[in-house]
């Protein structure tokens, strides 16, 4: 598996070797060593999700904060997106920074997200669906997050915004400003 460190210390773009022929494809999408000899440490997967999403679903920005925060491994079984990570780890020297990666049914690539990430991801294809592992269960009171339409983060979600679909919880969510302030940042 090819590792490559995003700009945003701790957070990779992993991908596999595909072995291709007639029949189709084989490839490892998890194995606990490899993944432990990338990060250093060996992070302990305790949930698996998956959500089907039509294209111009702009899910994001969502993380859990404290002792209930996750890390997260994340792939796309059919379709594309783009997904994106913002580091809000306090005292972080990329603190507010963004990176948007493609991660597709067809590239197979992955993206682990440590702790102290805000995510999201908006669909490019007709459909897709979305898979992760996270190292830590759902707990909704430790739930934060920020608008994906923040204007301070000024995210390219690759879809016009006439044809977004976002919750209203999410377009409702609070600015960057208004997250930094409230974490003392």
């Amino acid at each position: 598996m090819k590792a490559t460190e995003t700009k945003l210390k701790g957070c990779f773009i992993l991908e596999p070797m595909v072995f291709e022929d007639d029949r189709g494809y084989f490839f490892e999408s998890y194995n606990e060593g490899n993944l432990e000899q990338i990060l250093g440490y060996k992070p302990s997967f305790v949930q698996d999700n998956q959500s089907r999403s039509s294209y111009g679903v702009v899910r994001g920005l969502h993380m859990q904060e404290g002792e209930y925060s996750q890390a997260k491994l994340v792939r796309v079984i059919e379709g594309s997106v783009i997904d994106v990570v913002v580091d809000v780890r306090p005292g972080s020297p990329s603190y507010g920074q963004s990176v948007a990666v493609e991660l597709s049914a067809e590239n197979k690539k992955q993206l682990f997200i440590p702790r102290g990430f805000l995510h999201g991801f908006s669909v490019i294809s007709e459909n897709a669906i979305f898979f992760y592992k996270c190292d830590n269960g759902y707990n909704k009171a430790s739930e934060d997050g920020i608008s994906p339409l923040d204007t301070d983060l000024n995210i390219d979600w690759e879809i016009p915004k006439q044809q977004m679909i976002i919750s209203d919880k999410d377009k409702e969510a609070q600015t960057f400003n208004d997250f930094k302030i409230k974490n003392l940042i």
